[in-house]
């Protein structure tokens, strides 16, 4: 993603190399919006997109294939008329929602970091140099 007016991002997202079909929401609260993504992410994922304070998001909870792309003067637009102003950062996105059509997405936040590691989101107490539970995961007992 690059700068664009004011310091905003609004370019197309791009990912590390790997296999980021199957995503979902991750976590949510009024502070921070994080995807996860992997090639299967029934016990892990691998990739997550955190967003910290969004003020707009338009995705599904889940989702497949997601193709990043620059958001349109259309959506800059109404995204600036939702908020007030020009967001920092501007995603959009097109992914396969298990509707007929793909499903448009659009996040406007404060700031975009996008992190790679094991997620793991089963309890398991021998987790691997670098790896992490998600923050639903509770020891049993």
């Amino acid at each position: 993603m690059t700068a664009g007016p004011e310091g905003a991002r609004h370019a197309a997202v791009e990912l590390p190399d790997g296999s980021w079909w199957d995503w979902d929401v991750v976590s949510w609260n009024g502070g921070e919006l994080r995807l996860g993504a992997g090639p299967d992410i029934t016990y892990h994922h691998g990739l997550e997109l955190v967003f910290s304070d969004p003020l707009f998001v338009v995705c599904p909870t889940a989702f497949m294939d997601p193709v990043f792309r620059a958001p349109t003067p259309d959506e800059t637009l109404m995204i600036t008329r939702q908020i007030g102003g020009t967001p920092p950062v501007l995603v959009a996105f097109e992914a396969d929602a298990h509707g007929p059509e793909p499903a448009s997405c659009l996040i406007a936040a404060e700031g975009l970091d996008i992190a790679e590691g094991v997620v793991g989101r089963h309890w398991r107490a021998d987790l691997e140099p670098g790896a992490r539970l998600a923050p639903w995961v509770r020891p049993p007992g």
